[in-house]
Protein backbone atom coordinates (compact mmCIF):
# COMPACT_ATOMS: atom_id res chain seq x y z
CA UNK A 1 0.00 0.00 0.00
CA UNK A 2 0.94 3.79 -0.08
CA UNK A 3 4.19 4.32 2.00
CA UNK A 4 3.68 5.58 5.62
CA UNK A 5 -0.32 4.54 6.28
CA UNK A 6 0.26 3.09 9.43
CA UNK A 7 2.98 5.71 10.53
CA UNK A 8 0.09 8.44 10.72
CA UNK A 9 -2.11 6.89 12.80
CA UNK A 10 -2.02 6.30 16.78
CA UNK A 11 -0.17 2.99 17.73
CA UNK A 12 -2.85 0.65 19.28
CA UNK A 13 -6.20 2.66 17.79
CA UNK A 14 -7.24 0.39 15.23
CA UNK A 15 -6.61 -2.92 17.74
CA UNK A 16 -8.92 -0.94 20.13
CA UNK A 17 -11.45 -0.43 17.17
CA UNK A 18 -10.59 -4.36 16.09
CA UNK A 19 -12.28 -4.96 20.24
CA UNK A 20 -15.11 -2.87 19.57
CA UNK A 21 -16.43 -4.91 16.56
CA UNK A 22 -15.68 -8.05 17.46
CA UNK A 23 -17.75 -7.51 20.89
CA UNK A 24 -20.44 -5.74 18.98
CA UNK A 25 -20.84 -9.04 16.62
CA UNK A 26 -19.89 -11.65 19.07
CA UNK A 27 -22.62 -10.22 21.28
CA UNK A 28 -25.64 -9.24 18.72
CA UNK A 29 -26.87 -11.32 16.30
CA UNK A 30 -26.44 -9.55 12.92
CA UNK A 31 -29.66 -8.98 12.08
CA UNK A 32 -30.34 -7.06 15.19
CA UNK A 33 -27.50 -4.23 14.55
CA UNK A 34 -28.85 -0.91 13.34
CA UNK A 35 -27.47 -1.12 10.05
CA UNK A 36 -29.05 -4.35 9.35
CA UNK A 37 -30.45 -3.99 5.95
CA UNK A 38 -32.63 -7.65 4.37
CA UNK A 39 -31.44 -6.18 1.17
CA UNK A 40 -28.67 -3.37 0.46
CA UNK A 41 -30.99 -1.80 -2.24
CA UNK A 42 -29.47 1.77 -2.53
CA UNK A 43 -26.25 -0.10 -2.86
CA UNK A 44 -27.29 -2.31 -5.70
CA UNK A 45 -28.70 0.18 -7.29
CA UNK A 46 -25.43 2.78 -7.26
CA UNK A 47 -22.98 -0.06 -8.29
CA UNK A 48 -25.27 -0.79 -11.13
CA UNK A 49 -24.98 2.54 -12.20
CA UNK A 50 -21.44 2.52 -12.64
CA UNK A 51 -21.81 0.44 -15.43
CA UNK A 52 -19.07 -1.72 -14.07
CA UNK A 53 -18.97 -5.47 -15.88
CA UNK A 54 -20.34 -8.73 -13.37
CA UNK A 55 -16.41 -9.26 -13.42
CA UNK A 56 -14.74 -6.31 -12.36
CA UNK A 57 -13.08 -5.72 -9.30
CA UNK A 58 -15.75 -4.66 -6.30
CA UNK A 59 -14.74 -4.28 -2.76
CA UNK A 60 -16.90 -3.71 0.42
CA UNK A 61 -15.67 -1.83 2.96
CA UNK A 62 -16.67 -2.89 6.57
CA UNK A 63 -19.04 -4.97 4.45
CA UNK A 64 -18.75 -7.44 7.81
CA UNK A 65 -22.37 -9.33 7.93
CA UNK A 66 -23.93 -7.20 5.37
CA UNK A 67 -25.94 -8.72 2.90
CA UNK A 68 -24.83 -6.37 0.20
CA UNK A 69 -22.35 -9.66 -1.05
CA UNK A 70 -25.74 -11.77 -1.13
CA UNK A 71 -27.59 -9.41 -3.36
CA UNK A 72 -24.51 -9.03 -5.58
CA UNK A 73 -23.55 -12.50 -5.82
CA UNK A 74 -27.40 -13.29 -6.80
CA UNK A 75 -27.10 -10.41 -9.48
CA UNK A 76 -24.24 -12.19 -10.92
CA UNK A 77 -21.13 -10.30 -10.00
CA UNK A 78 -18.38 -12.82 -9.59
CA UNK A 79 -15.08 -10.55 -9.03
CA UNK A 80 -16.02 -9.40 -5.01
CA UNK A 81 -13.71 -8.40 -1.61
CA UNK A 82 -15.26 -7.72 1.74
CA UNK A 83 -12.72 -6.00 4.11
CA UNK A 84 -13.63 -5.69 7.52
CA UNK A 85 -12.02 -5.46 11.11
CA UNK A 86 -13.98 -7.90 12.45
CA UNK A 87 -13.72 -11.87 12.11
CA UNK A 88 -17.07 -12.56 14.18
CA UNK A 89 -18.50 -10.59 11.76
CA UNK A 90 -17.23 -11.64 8.15
CA UNK A 91 -17.82 -16.00 9.79
CA UNK A 92 -21.13 -14.62 10.32
CA UNK A 93 -21.79 -13.78 6.38
CA UNK A 94 -19.59 -16.72 4.93
CA UNK A 95 -22.06 -18.76 7.10
CA UNK A 96 -24.60 -17.38 5.84
CA UNK A 97 -23.71 -17.85 2.21
CA UNK A 98 -22.57 -21.23 2.92
CA UNK A 99 -20.86 -22.71 -0.48
CA UNK A 100 -21.43 -19.16 -2.12
CA UNK A 101 -18.90 -18.18 0.46
CA UNK A 102 -16.42 -19.60 -1.86
CA UNK A 103 -16.77 -17.09 -4.36
CA UNK A 104 -15.68 -14.02 -2.31
CA UNK A 105 -12.03 -12.79 -1.35
CA UNK A 106 -12.32 -11.76 2.58
CA UNK A 107 -9.72 -10.06 4.14
CA UNK A 108 -9.63 -8.61 7.96
CA UNK A 109 -8.32 -5.64 8.39
CA UNK A 110 -8.35 -1.80 8.66
CA UNK A 111 -9.12 0.16 6.25
CA UNK A 112 -6.48 2.91 6.77
CA UNK A 113 -4.08 0.29 7.59
CA UNK A 114 -4.30 -3.30 5.66
CA UNK A 115 -2.17 -3.60 2.45
CA UNK A 116 -4.43 -3.72 -0.55
CA UNK A 117 -3.35 -4.57 -4.13
CA UNK A 118 -2.97 -1.37 -6.29
CA UNK A 119 -5.32 -0.85 -8.74
CA UNK A 120 -7.03 -4.19 -8.33
CA UNK A 121 -10.94 -2.38 -7.60
CA UNK A 122 -12.98 -0.77 -10.54
CA UNK A 123 -15.97 -0.16 -7.49
CA UNK A 124 -15.09 0.80 -3.94
CA UNK A 125 -18.28 0.27 -1.45
CA UNK A 126 -18.66 1.19 2.11
CA UNK A 127 -21.82 1.98 3.67
CA UNK A 128 -20.66 3.30 7.16
CA UNK A 129 -17.05 3.01 8.05
CA UNK A 130 -15.84 6.76 6.48
CA UNK A 131 -18.31 8.22 9.00
CA UNK A 132 -16.45 6.91 12.06
CA UNK A 133 -13.25 8.46 11.16
CA UNK A 134 -13.19 11.76 13.15
CA UNK A 135 -9.28 12.16 13.31
CA UNK A 136 -8.29 13.84 10.34
CA UNK A 137 -5.15 11.55 10.09
CA UNK A 138 -7.88 8.41 9.80
CA UNK A 139 -9.24 10.19 6.84
CA UNK A 140 -6.18 11.02 4.89
CA UNK A 141 -5.06 7.01 5.32
CA UNK A 142 -8.41 6.10 4.47
CA UNK A 143 -8.39 8.23 1.06
CA UNK A 144 -5.15 7.28 0.20
CA UNK A 145 -6.10 3.82 0.57
CA UNK A 146 -8.83 4.54 -1.91
CA UNK A 147 -6.50 6.20 -4.14
CA UNK A 148 -4.12 3.13 -4.41
CA UNK A 149 -6.46 0.59 -4.60
CA UNK A 150 -9.07 1.81 -7.20
CA UNK A 151 -7.80 2.07 -10.51
CA UNK A 152 -8.10 5.56 -12.57
CA UNK A 153 -11.35 6.18 -13.84
CA UNK A 154 -12.95 3.59 -11.23
CA UNK A 155 -15.56 4.49 -8.85
CA UNK A 156 -16.08 5.16 -5.07
CA UNK A 157 -19.35 4.91 -3.32
CA UNK A 158 -19.42 6.05 0.41
CA UNK A 159 -21.93 6.06 2.37
CA UNK A 160 -22.21 7.97 6.03
CA UNK A 161 -24.82 9.68 8.08
CA UNK A 162 -26.05 12.45 6.52
CA UNK A 163 -25.54 16.08 7.95
CA UNK A 164 -28.88 16.04 9.69
CA UNK A 165 -28.87 11.93 11.05
CA UNK A 166 -27.49 11.12 14.36
CA UNK A 167 -24.41 11.70 15.59
CA UNK A 168 -23.24 8.25 17.34
CA UNK A 169 -23.55 4.79 16.19
CA UNK A 170 -23.07 1.75 18.11
CA UNK A 171 -22.07 3.74 21.05
CA UNK A 172 -19.25 5.76 19.35
CA UNK A 173 -19.21 9.19 17.65
CA UNK A 174 -19.42 10.10 13.94
CA UNK A 175 -18.90 12.37 11.37
CA UNK A 176 -21.95 13.78 9.84
CA UNK A 177 -21.53 15.18 6.09
CA UNK A 178 -22.91 16.84 3.26
CA UNK A 179 -22.49 15.72 -0.32
CA UNK A 180 -20.61 18.73 -0.96
CA UNK A 181 -18.53 18.28 2.58
CA UNK A 182 -17.48 14.83 1.84
CA UNK A 183 -16.63 15.02 -1.53
CA UNK A 184 -14.19 17.64 -0.19
CA UNK A 185 -12.70 15.51 2.12
CA UNK A 186 -11.54 13.16 -1.26
CA UNK A 187 -10.52 16.01 -3.08
CA UNK A 188 -9.98 17.14 -6.57
CA UNK A 189 -8.81 13.57 -7.59
CA UNK A 190 -12.83 12.36 -7.60
CA UNK A 191 -15.46 14.08 -9.48
CA UNK A 192 -19.05 13.75 -8.02
CA UNK A 193 -21.05 12.13 -9.89
CA UNK A 194 -24.28 11.57 -8.01
CA UNK A 195 -25.81 12.12 -4.40
CA UNK A 196 -28.75 10.01 -2.81
CA UNK A 197 -30.05 10.55 0.50
CA UNK A 198 -31.89 7.51 2.38
CA UNK A 199 -34.06 7.23 4.97
CA UNK A 200 -32.79 3.84 7.34
CA UNK A 201 -35.24 2.32 9.78
CA UNK A 202 -33.30 0.44 12.08
CA UNK A 203 -34.72 -3.31 13.28
CA UNK A 204 -36.42 -1.10 16.22
CA UNK A 205 -37.53 1.06 14.45
CA UNK A 206 -35.62 4.30 14.32
CA UNK A 207 -34.80 6.23 11.66
CA UNK A 208 -31.08 7.05 10.10
CA UNK A 209 -30.20 9.28 7.64
CA UNK A 210 -27.72 8.46 5.56
CA UNK A 211 -26.11 10.16 2.54
CA UNK A 212 -25.33 7.94 -0.47
CA UNK A 213 -22.20 9.76 -2.77
CA UNK A 214 -20.91 8.36 -6.19
CA UNK A 215 -17.89 9.50 -7.08
CA UNK A 216 -15.57 8.62 -10.02
CA UNK A 217 -11.83 8.31 -9.42
CA UNK A 218 -9.68 10.77 -12.18
CA UNK A 219 -6.23 9.69 -13.94
CA UNK A 220 -3.32 9.14 -11.92
CA UNK A 221 -1.53 12.41 -11.51
CA UNK A 222 2.45 12.27 -12.87
CA UNK A 223 4.84 12.31 -9.87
Amino acid sequence: MVGGLAPTLEKGAGMQSKAHWERVYTTKAATGVSWFQEHARESVRLIAQTGAAKDAGLIDVGGGASTLVDDLLCGGYSNLTVLDLSEAALSTAKLRLGSRANEVTWRVGDVTRVDLPRHAYDVWHDRAVFHFLTQREEREAYVRAVLHAVRPGGHVIVATFADDGPDRCSGLPVMRYSADGLHAEFGVSFTLLKQQREEHRTPVGAVQKFLYCLCRKGPEQAS
